[in-house]
């Protein structure tokens, strides 16, 4: 059963607990609970943590503790009954907690572990705090540290600080805003000091000055370590000052036996000293610890001779030394005691020992000796600061050990009372002695005893130094051989103060011995008294006494027989008539001196002292006696205070007219003494006189007649020393006053009261007579007024032990109100006025409200004074805030509210001005304090202060005034953020008191302004605090942590939605107003409505509603509104404010309102572009601060470029876009849409004069010339975009503008730019970019891309696979989808993100140049990728069943054609696709393309060679037409003929029968061409290549013969090509009827571009592709494959995906970019071909690496002719054999098939090279089987061949610059591949673009185009296995160039093991393992499929293909290979 638990409320969880059970509650360890009920072991409750989820957890899991519970029940709340500092640390230390480990993600590594090691401190704190062990000074020291490392760690983590007061954090409603600030300086004071320590003694308010904090030094001997005097030694330490030259300490005194321990073995490890009372001043001398080491022992340390062993002397034996300044530092830094040791120096010569320590000191080292080893004394060293009291309380450990407290020489810098000391110090200073008829000096002992008056010797008064008892006599040290010994030794004489008096020293002259007897012989003494006959004692000097001669027989027994002789000179003067006849004779010649020195607080050696304390005796010197008081040192006066102030009084009450003034004056001299801080303790002394012992109970009479008197002197007088010293005695003189009257009134039962009364108020007359004196004339006046001033507030506690409070504060209020009230006197007289005011408010008279009434009138007068002149303006702050602090606190007990009234009539509106002048100059530490003060007074004032204070202003004007002003101090307030931003607590407040004090005035506001008085500065002023409000960074609480933000709503509320309450209401009373602050207020009050708490927002977003309707009844519409909302909507998105909610609930609400309205479409249709705008802003900004890709931006940003320019037609705003577009596109180098997006700004402006304001970073300037400045701008952009076309008519404008303005100079640099882009166009190489569609779909992506489809252009060298890749970066969490098939609605509306790429084939605009024939093909290169709308993507599929004999027949295009909404390229890299269609392409429209394209192609390149265009070389037209040719002998049209020909077809196609005639004429047209090209290719042809001639004509003989039935006329042919010739070559000739603009040089592949026709071999190149070697792919002819099937799957599975997927051919099965794509800039282009035909020999199949250098290898010894021929053919006359710009791939020779074997039995190369030359680009036409093996080429017997090749191209990298293409066919520069209409797209390489296109059914629609030259197709090949293969699909470029000349020649394409052109150098390099390359695309042994390879290293690749095609792994390679060949 469940019971609500009593005691245990409480607890932590001392272990997590999962929550297993149901209802249970999940807890980590560590948590607070708050428990409700319990039952059986378990306990239900709530964590404090989520305080709204109850649960049940195991009680045995939780540590229960004391709690405070308040309102119990339901509702209850619990608060931990622990010091309010624990709680703090807990709760700090769980916040840090979190933000701990971010600062280690985030790298802030030393913070990391800085913040660990004060997180374990804090816990380690708390722990002792919680263990209840301490004193309270250990809980308070605690505290402070806890306190200090919780600032810290605050201050570093950016948390806000803690206001506290004695270590608790303070409630903010306890106490007034002026305290509090002050906390939070002293606090943050307390973090930046937190390192330094904090000084213990506080200085007490009011206190003149502080007491100085006297240090002291723990010394402690650990050891002496010495090893050479085996003797007993004494120590002595002392201070010493070496500037002054003199010891400044008592000695400490440490005996030690000879092993080095202490004498006394109780004193082991107590040899510790305590040098007390150091002053600061003595810190800063130069001091030094000096140690004397005395052995006690033989005369002589070696000598045992030297004296006898049982008489031990006193012998000087070694000195250390230790720099206090050297070593203060350290010791000051650490709290606990630091070792050191000090050497010990022995001296040289005994006669200067007493320097010894001066020689050490400064390194005299002639005159001492170092210690052999570092040997000497280990003392530890400690500096203690504080008093006495303070340090035993604070170091018991210290006074354990029985320190001995070694005091100063003299009185320390405070005397403190009750410190009772009467110590003589006796220096034995030097002597003079005979030498007595000896041949050597005396070794001389002195003895010493103190003897009383009776010759009685006193015991224990001679002490040697602290740490050792005192004794009877003192023996000095004897110094060897000496008779004028100089000792300097001090010894303490502590006589008792009643033996003083009478005694006398008497000193022994000794001589010591060394003889056998050693006996010590006396033969002298001196002596001395210490005290004088006047009673005076021995004064502090040197004294040289007399020295009387004796011997050992002399008796001293009878002390009167010497002490009637003179002691010294002054004695023998005194009492010159001496008998000389004594028993002592004085010894003229010796000399003896000593030194004293008395600190003694009993016995003074002063006179005039004693003359004092004895008037009586002097009766008649008694007026000279007062007056030479002030000559007495101050020590002598505070030591004899009691007895002196005793007879002053005394002498007064004996003749008060006589001695009244003398007393007076004495009196005044005595409290001025004791204002020094030397005797500042001894104020204590003074007031227990007064209170105990003082009895002068007449006194106040002559004392109050006295002051008065010097008072009403002080308007007379010009020296007024004596006034001011009155004055500043006022204090004491008015307690003896008070206190004499209480005696008085004690003794007489209060007679003469009103005397004294009227005595008093006559003497405060003339106090304010003294001030209000006019000053200014009398400098001294000043001083006496201030000194007046000073003490005035201290004399309120006195008078009120006689008056009452009122008649106190009336005195006082007088007085104040007497000063001069203007602020014309000297400022220093202000200081001093305010200063005492202050005193005077700080005064416990204050305290009392009843004098408050009376004095806060006048205090706030001068105040107000000040304020309003700016004068003194942290003093009057200091006062305010004092007068705040008490009237807080009295507002807790009492009623203040006539306090509070007066000082908002005072001050409220003076602050307000002060204020606004203090922020007008930013001067943060006063505007600090008047701010505290002034939000006191806020806080402090009620209802009933606010009503009186607006029905006070006498006008409307004047309350304008105020609250204009008061809203103005509380903007600058918010906007200057006076108070940092870690005082959260402060300025939390400050917006509580703001919205408080709003709500009050805003009433005022309406009542006084709304009406016919409305004013707009008011209300625009009260608008704009209240939006400054709600956007304050300190009340953003979404911004805070959940427990930060519990603890504000529960202080606070949400004081936002308090504020938008008001400020909907005030808006609401402005009625038809409210069309003043449209358009003005829209900005701000969009602001508001875009913080994130949708309470505001509710409220706020329905003002637009109004502001909307309200501009319609005025004007009819609501256009300003609308562009005003606009403009700031942006902005304020820019700066993040806004969200997704924001721009529904807007929507929301406002087309909720408008519903209703006359309105309502405009207002509909406005909202809702605002709210589409809002989405475009938000994909902006989440864009722009993201670290989104440059993609992203771009996009984001031309869609909301778009969006201001069409939608809201805001040209300002889209201007802006369009410079920030071009920025991004700078930055991402899009040089080309750059220019296009300026181009956009351009075209705004028109060629006119109009004058232009100055805008963004444009200057003010005319319309024309900022027009220029454009078009100049964007030339250059297109030109570093090599887009010269585009950048031509833009100079052709300029070049108008110029020639009008007659400005020839800029003309003829404009036209020569304009040539210098011409001459660019012919001679720089350009690229062309790949494009590629991309479908975006799903509701995570940005709202400008969600569920469309764009084109994008991708950069260089890009290929779909690196396109993709980089789109899955940018995108990470899309999901690629795998077929190309438009999605469903169900992926559309998903919550996710799905991408759909596939490249796509420009259908260029211009066809009109493309089909030019004698326009160079870099002119047609430009037109074929530039100004591009319209893209095509082609799939094949069959229709029907498939035809295994020949596919043809069924092979259909399904060809999708995108149109953009702008062309490519623009301002973008992408435009959205704004329609596409469908439509299917026949098989035999297909073959129609195919042909028309191959034909076109040959024609283009004949002309060529005919018009002279194509110079020199011709083996470019040998490939050609070996490719068309051999491919129609083969096989390739033969093709198209079964298919379309057959009669079968013709049948069941009735309605194809003009197409089929087409195809016909197409094929008789491509024999006549061929006729055409064979004559050309004679006229041109090397002699060496002849016989490659011979065998075209013989091939072109049988094709025209195998055609001769199917096509009649073909035996018509020229001459030229008559002949025959026997078939040596079946390969592959790709057909192609193109059109001479469909020739491409860069590959378009869209996935369903990708067909390629596909064929079985039936060659005798039989071999396979093998997965592991070989770097040539060689693709043969070959029958069709068993089923369609096997080469198109165009399922949508995820295998054929566009996007991703591996290829299914092995991994070397990649191609690589053809050769043709990619050549060199610098190879001139008639020797272009035959470098890439090097590129075309065969490697070592054995060494796939030699294909780089392949060794040349002679047959029989030489190089076989061909092969010889066939070089120099190709490499021609080019021989730079080291071209820098040939990359490596371009060196790369495609590697032969692994087996060759000629027909013919011969190895001659002629069919190599038909076979190379043959497929690339050849024609396709349709195969025909072949025997097998009918043409098998051995590769060893090819590749002998290959030696005595020329040097190597040497490799270029091909990043660095772009290589010009090479066309790739003999006949023309377009490639069969490249047709524009093939039906052969998709294939990934150009290698496959021999496969005949009539091995498809013929297509009734022309084709796509692929571009052939992308890559030399690279296989790997194996000669075991004939596999049947489908082609790859091929896809045919839509413009070809057609003029080699201008061709740029893309770079070539490495191969897996990359074969080169055969270097110089023959040597083998090391072997290149093929690289396998896992490319994302499906089944691409297809064109892509076999480019990938090492070519990747060279560039990205620019195109990806989506289609899968199987293809048998021979037929595949044997294409590639005749591909490759008949590219190059």
């Amino acid at each position: 059963m469940w019971s609500p638990t009593e005691e245990e409320k409480y607890g932590v969880v001392i272990c997590s607990f999962r929550g297993t059970v149901p209802q249970g509650l999940v807890l980590e360890l560590g948590e607070t609970v708050q428990i409700l009920e319990k039952c059986e072991g378990w306990y239900r409750g709530v964590s404090i943590k989520k305080p709204s989820v109850k649960g049940i957890f195991p009680a045995n899991y939780i540590h229960l503790k004391k709690a405070i519970v308040s309102n119990r029940g339901q509702y209850e709340t619990v608060v931990p009954l622990e010091d309010s500092v624990v709680t703090e640390v807990t709760a700090t230390l769980q916040e840090w907690a979190v933000l701990w480990k971010q600062l280690y993600v985030k790298h802030k590594v030393d913070l990391f572990y800085k913040l660990r090691h004060v997180m374990n401190e804090l816990i380690d704190l708390r722990r002792q705090l919680l263990s209840g062990h301490l004193t309270q000074d250990q809980v308070r020291e605690v505290k402070r540290h806890l306190t200090v490392r919780l600032d810290w760690g605050n201050e570093h983590l950016g948390l806000d600080l803690v206001p506290r007061k004695d270590f608790e954090v303070v409630d903010s409603d306890q106490i007034s805003v002026s305290d509090l600030y002050k906390m939070h300086l002293s606090s943050r004071h307390s973090v930046q000091q937190s390192t330094s320590q904090v000084d213990t003694i506080r200085q007490r308010h009011g206190e003149a000055c502080r007491m100085p904090v006297p240090h002291h030094f723990f010394l402690s001997l650990k050891s002496f370590t010495y090893n050479t005097i085996g003797e007993d030694t004494d120590v002595f330490f002392s201070l010493y000052d070496v500037r002054e030259g003199k010891q400044i300490s008592e000695r400490f005194m440490v005996r030690l036996n000879k092993n080095g321990g202490p004498r006394n073995p109780e004193k082991i490890d107590r040899m510790c000293a305590l040098f007390t009372d150091l002053s600061s001043k003595d810190m800063k001398r130069d001091l030094y610890i000096v140690a004397h080491v005395i052995r006690i022992g033989r005369m002589l340390l070696n000598d045992s001779k030297k004296g006898p062993p049982h008489l031990h002397y006193r012998r000087p034996y070694g000195c250390a030394v230790l720099s206090i300044v050297d070593v203060l530092q350290s010791l000051s830094e650490i709290k606990e005691e630091k070792d050191f040791v000090l050497k010990v120096y022995t001296c040289t010569n005994e006669n200067e020992w007493c320097q010894i320590h001066e020689n050490i000191i400064r390194k005299s080292s002639t005159k001492y000796t170092a210690p052999s080893s570092n040997y000497g004394l280990i003392i530890s060293l400690q500096l203690l600061r504080g008093d006495m009291e303070q340090i035993r309380r604070e170091n018991p450990m210290i006074f354990n050990r029985g320190v001995s407290v070694t005091r100063k020489l003299g009185f320390p810098d405070v005397i403190m009372p009750g410190d009772i000391r009467n110590d003589l110090y006796l220096t034995l200073e030097k002597g003079d002695f005979e030498r007595g008829g000896k041949s050597v000096q005396k070794n001389i002992e002195v003895t010493m005893y103190v003897l009383y008056a009776d010759g009685e010797i006193l015991k224990d008064c001679i002490s040697l130094g602290s740490g050792e008892p005192s004794r009877s006599a003192y023996h000095s040290f004897v110094l060897y051989h000496n008779n004028s010994p100089r000792w300097g030794e001090i010894v303490k004489l502590p006589i008792p103060i009643d033996r003083f008096r009478g005694s006398h020293l008497r000193f022994e002259f000794r001589h010591c011995s060394t003889k056998d007897k050693g006996e010590k012989k006396l033969f002298g003494f001196a002596f001395t008294p210490l005290m004088r006959d006047d009673g005076t004692t021995l004064s502090d000097d040197i004294h040289e006494l007399y020295v009387y001669k004796c011997d050992e027989n002399s008796t001293f027994n009878n002390h009167a027989l010497y002490l009637g002789l003179p002691c010294c000179k002054e004695d023998y003067n005194g009492c010159p008539n001496i008998p000389s006849s004594l028993i002592f004779q004085r010894s003229t010649k010796e000399t003896f001196s000593v030194s004293t020195q008395l600190s003694s607080t009993k016995l003074t050696q002063n006179v005039d002292l004693l003359a004092l304390l004895k008037w009586k005796a002097y009766p008649d010197r008694v007026m000279d006696i007062l007056g030479r008081l002030r000559h007495v040192s101050g020590e002598e006066i505070v030591k004899f205070l009691q007895d002196i102030l005793d007879t002053l009084f005394v002498v007064l009450d004996d003749n008060t007219e006589k001695y009244g003034l003398l007393v007076f004056q004495s009196l005044v001299f005595i409290i001025n003494l004791l204002r020094d801080s030397k005797y500042f303790h001894f104020r204590p002394v003074m007031d227990t006189y007064i209170q105990k012992h003082f009895a002068g109970a007449l006194a106040y009479k002559e004392l109050i007649r006295c002051l008065k008197w010097y008072m009403d002197r002080s308007a007379e007088l010009v020296r007024q020393d004596h006034i001011q010293e009155a004055m500043r005695a006022l204090e004491y003189l008015f307690k003896f006053i008070v206190q004499s009257r209480i005696l008085y009134s004690r003794a007489t039962c209060g007679m003469e009261e009103e005397q004294f009364r009227s005595s008093i108020q006559e003497l405060f007359q003339s106090i304010r007579f003294v001030l209000s004196l006019d000053s200014r004339s009398s400098e001294t006046l000043i001083f006496t007024q201030a000194a007046l001033l000073n003490s005035f507030p201290a004399i309120f506690d006195e008078l009120l032990q006689m008056f009452t409070v009122q008649e106190v504060a009336e005195f006082v209020r007088g007085t104040l109100g007497s000063m001069p009230s203007t602020v014309h006197i000297g400022q220093s007289m202000d200081v001093v006025k305010l200063q005492s005011i202050a005193r005077t408010v700080d005064s416990r008279l204050f305290s009392f409200s009843e004098s408050r009434r009376i004095l806060l009138p006048v205090v706030l007068h001068h105040i107000h004074l000040h304020l309003r002149q700016q004068k003194e303006l942290l003093i009057c702050s200091g006062i305010l805030s004092s007068i705040f602090s008490i009237i807080k606190t009295s507002s807790l007990e009492g009623d203040v509210v006539e306090e509070v009234e007066m000082m908002v009539e005072s001050l409220l509106d003076v602050l307000l001005q002060t204020l606004l002048t203090i922020m007008s100059k930013s001067q943060s530490q006063e505007a600090g304090e008047y701010v505290s003060c002034l939000l006191s007074l806020l806080r402090q004032m009620s209802d009933t202060h606010f009503q009186h204070l607006l029905d006070n202003f006498q006008s409307k004007d004047e309350l304008k005034e105020f609250l204009l002003k008061i809203f103005c101090v509380f903007r600058n307030l918010m906007k200057m953020s006076v108070f940092p931003r870690d005082w959260m607590v402060m300025r939390l407040l400050t917006s509580n008191i703001i919205v408080t004090t709003v709500q009050y005035l805003s009433s005022a506001l309406h009542k006084n302004f709304t009406e016919t008085d409305f004013d707009f500065k008011v209300w625009n002023s009260y608008f704009s605090l209240a939006v400054l409000f709600i956007n304050q960074p300190s009340l953003q609480l979404e911004n805070a942590t959940p427990p930060k933000r519990k603890k504000i709503l529960d202080k606070y509320g949400d004081m936002r939605v308090m504020m938008a309450y008001e400020l909907f209401s005030m808006w609401q009373n402005l009625g038809e107003h409210k069309i003043h602050f449209i358009p003005g207020m829209i900005g701000p009050f969009l602001g508001v409505t875009l913080v994130p708490q949708p309470e505001v927002r509710n409220i706020m977003i329905p003002i637009f509603h109004d502001m909307m309707d309200w501009e319609q009844r005025k004007n009819g519409n609501f256009k300003q509104v609308e562009a005003e909302l606009i403009d700031k909507l942006d902005s304020l998105v820019s700066e993040g404010k806004g969200d997704e909610n924001y721009r529904e609930l807007f929507s929301l609400l406002l087309l909720e309102k408008i519903e209703q309205e006359t309105w309502r479409e405009t207002g509909i249709s406005f909202v809702t572009s605002v709210t589409r705008l809002m989405e475009r802003l938000l994909d902006y900004r989440d864009c722009m601060k993201g670290d989104e890709t440059e993609n992203k931006k771009i996009g984001c940003t031309v869609n909301l470029m778009n969006f201001y320019k069409s939608e809201i037609n805001k040209e300002e705003m889209y201007i802006r876009y369009i410079h920030k577009l071009c920025d991004m596109h700078l930055q991402a180098e899009n040089y080309t849409e750059a220019a296009f997006t300026l181009l956009l700004y351009c075209e705004l402006l028109q060629w006119e004069d109009r004058p232009l304001r100055e805008f963004l970073h444009y200057p003010s300037q005319s319309e024309w010339q900022r027009k220029e400045g454009l078009c100049r701008k964007i030339i250059h952009y297109f030109n570093k975009g090599k887009s010269w076309e585009f950048g031509i008519p833009l100079c052709r404008e300029l070049a108008l503008q110029y020639e009008s303005l007659y400005d020839y100079q800029s003309l003829s640099w404009i036209r020569k730019m304009e040539a210098t882009y011409y001459d660019n166009i012919m001679e720089q190489q350009r690229l062309e970019p790949e494009f590629f569609r991309v479908g975006f779909y799903g509701r995570k992506f940005p709202f400008f891309l969600r569920n469309k489809e764009y084109v994008c252009r991708g950069h260089d060298y890009e290929r779909l696979e690196a396109f993709q890749q980089r789109m899955l970066s940018e995108f990470p969490q899309a999901i690629a989808m795998q077929h190309p098939n438009h999605p469903d609605d169900s992926i559309l509306q998903c919550d996710a993100q799905y991408l759909q790429i596939y490249a796509v084939t420009p259908i260029p605009d211009n066809i009109d140049v493309l089909q030019m024939d004698r326009v160079p093909d870099r002119i047609k290169s430009f037109y074929r990728v530039n100004n591009i709308r319209k893209f095509r993507y082609d799939r094949p599929f069959h229709k029907g069943p498939k035809d295994k004999d020949n596919e043809f027949k069924s092979l259909w295009i399904e060809r999708t054609t995108l149109t953009l909404t702008h062309s490519l390229p623009g301002i973008s890299r992408w435009f959205e696709v704004e329609r596409r269609e469908l439509v299917e392409v026949s098989p035999l429209e297909n073959a129609i393309q195919v042909v028309e394209n191959k034909n076109q192609e040959l024609r283009t390149l004949i002309s060529q060679y005919q018009h002279k265009q194509m110079h020199g070389n011709i083996n470019l037209l040998s490939m050609c037409l070996n490719g068309v040719i051999d491919a129609a002998v083969n096989g390739g049209i033969a093709r198209y003929q079964e298919a379309f020909f057959d009669k079968d077809y013709i049948t069941k196609h009735p309605g194809d029968a003009e197409k089929i005639t087409q195809l016909k004429e197409l094929m008789q047209e491509q024999v006549h061409v061929l006729g055409v090209g064979l004559a050309v290719h004679e006229k041109f042809v090397h002699p060496e290549m002849r016989p490659l001639h011979k065998k075209l004509i013989d091939q072109f003989q049988m094709m025209r013969s195998s055609l001769y039935h199917e096509l009649p006329g073909l035996d018509k042919l020229s001459p030229a090509c008559s002949g025959s010739s026997t078939p040596r070559s079946n390969v592959l000739v790709s057909h192609g009827p193109m059109s001479p603009e469909s020739i491409k040089l860069v590959h378009r592949h869209s996935p369903l571009n990708m067909l390629g026709s596909v064929r079985h071999s039936s060659s005798s190149l039989s071999s396979h592709t093998s997965s592991e070697t070989g770097n040539l792919v060689i693709l043969t002819d070959s029958s069709v494959g068993e089923t369609a099937e096997d080469m198109y799957h165009m399922q949508a599975s995820p295998s054929t995906s566009s996007l991703s997927s591996t290829h299914s051919a092995p991994s070397q099965m990649i191609n690589s970019a053809p050769s043709s794509a990619r050549g060199s800039p610098s190879l001139p282009d008639k020797y272009r071909h035959s470098r890439e035909m090097m590129m075309l020999l065969p490697a070592h199949r054995d060494r796939p690496s030699s294909a780089m250098y392949p060794a040349a290898i002679m047959e029989n010894g030489q190089p076989p002719n061909f092969q010889r021929a066939l070089i120099q053919q190709m490499i021609g006359p080019c021989k730079p054999c080291s071209d820098p710009n040939l990359s490596v791939a371009e060196k790369a020779v495609p590697a032969a098939p692994s087996s060759w074997s000629l027909d013919s039995g011969s190895r001659e190369a002629l069919p190599f090279l038909s076979a190379h030359a043959g497929s690339v680009l050849a024609p396709p036409v349709p195969p025909r089987s072949l025997p097998h093996g009918h043409y098998a080429l051995h590769f060893d017997a090819f590749h002998h061949q290959l030696s005595d090749a020329p040097p190597a191209l040497p490799a270029r990298t091909l990043r660095k610059s772009p290589l010009h293409p090479i066309p790739a066919s003999p006949t023309s520069p377009q490639s069969g591949l490249d047709g524009s209409n093939s039906t052969l797209s998709g294939s990934a390489s150009s290698g496959v673009s021999s496969l005949s296109e009539s091995n498809f059914g013929h297509s009734s629609e022309p084709p796509p185009r692929t571009d052939t030259m992308d890559s030399v197709p690279s296989q790997a090949w194996n000669t075991d296995e004939d596999l049947e293969t489908p082609y790859l699909p091929v896809r045919y470029s839509l413009s070809e160039p057609d003029v080699l000349e201008s061709l740029k020649s893309q770079p070539c394409r490495s191969h897996s093991a990359p074969s080169g052109v055969i270097p110089q150098d023959t040597m083998d390099p090391p072997a290149l393992p093929p690289k396998p390359y896992h490319s994302r695309l499906p089944n691409m042994e297809n064109e892509e499929g076999m480019m990938i390879e090492d070519d990747d290293k060279h560039r990205p690749l620019h195109r990806k293909v989506s289609q899968p095609v199987s293809a048998g792994k021979e037929e595949q390679a044997r294409v590639a290979w005749e591909h490759g060949i008949s590219e190059q």
